[in-house]
């Protein structure tokens, strides 16, 4: 089978896996990484009923799930707090 012709753009590349294309000759996975965080930890929070609609909202938009959401959010404000706390 021949190769596939390179993206020339992340857009290009994104839309391509998108539009479902099997990607996988585009992939150099030579420099992948596994990133492992450790033991998972189960937290339940108690949040308004609006909060939640709120989330809902946003990640049906944008068709996530719930929880996944919350967490990159949680996480991008962890990196966030510690790049502010370096620089203070």
């Amino acid at each position: 089978m021949a190769r596939q012709k390179l993206a020339k753009s992340a857009q290009e590349f994104d839309k391509r896996f998108d539009s479902g294309e099997d990607i996988h000759d585009l992939i150099d996975m030579s420099k992948a990484k596994i990133i492992s965080h450790g033991k998972k930890v189960r937290l339940t929070l108690d949040v308004a009923e609006s909060l939640v609609a709120d989330i809902d909202e946003i990640r049906h938009r944008i068709g996530v799930d719930r929880g996944a959401l919350i967490k990159v959010w949680l996480h991008e404000r962890v990196r966030q707090e510690k790049t502010e706390k370096k620089s203070a």
